[in-house]
């Protein structure tokens, strides 16, 4: 007879799959891997992941959820911690989270998805990590130190973070440049083109 699973087991299963799914896509990209390969890797049998999950791409929309939640939660982290010192930008918490989870930024930027939209998790992760990069200036708008678009700002901003990080996660970089020197330089150069009138 079969087990009964509880709640906590089914997400604590759950979670484990995800785990190690984030490792394989990350390094094998989607079509490189297979639920035989996430069943064996658990020392599960091939029809297990089944029981938890509709298919691969059930599992993907779950993986990529968790990766745009973690990344935001630290994003907003920063956030509050800078708005009480009197606004800011969060670059220095981006960098440190996508180097210190470089497979996990991999499944937000590498992977696209298209069934993206149906699954209504993985569309709110995504909005609460888009609406991370616009905070700052939001901060600094409030505060009266820019005047500028809100919108335009964060996404100049965001490709200058992404910029940088994918260089050192592909070993582009050589010492002594690092993602967070080139970052540092390339937000002061948008802050002074988009005349924020006070530095972080």
């Amino acid at each position: 007879m079969p087990k009964v699973l509880s709640d906590a087991d089914i997400e604590t299963f759950r979670q484990r799959l995800c785990d190690i799914a984030e490792q394989k896509f990350a390094a094998h990209g989607i079509d490189g891997v297979t639920l035989r390969d996430l069943a064996k890797a658990m020392g599960v049998s091939p029809m297990t992941p089944y029981r938890y999950f509709r298919d691969k791409d059930a599992i993907l929309a779950a993986v990529r959820s968790r990766a745009f939640n973690r990344f935001a939660e630290a994003m907003e982290k920063a956030a509050d911690a800078m708005r009480r010192k009197g606004g800011g930008q969060q670059g220095e918490a981006y960098i440190d989270w996508a180097l210190k989870n470089p497979a996990a930024y991999r499944m937000i930027f590498d992977i696209s998805q298209p069934t993206w939209l149906d699954y209504p998790d993985l569309v709110m992760a995504m909005k609460r990590a888009r609406e991370t990069m616009t905070s700052g200036w939001k901060a600094l708008r409030d505060i009266g130190h820019f005047a500028g678009d809100v919108d335009l700002a964060g996404h100049i901003h965001w490709s200058a973070m992404h910029g940088a990080v994918m260089l050192e996660l592909t070993g582009l970089l050589k010492k002594p440049l690092d993602a967070r020197a080139i970052a540092r330089r390339t937000v002061a150069a948008i802050a002074k083109d988009l005349n924020v009138t006070r530095k972080d």
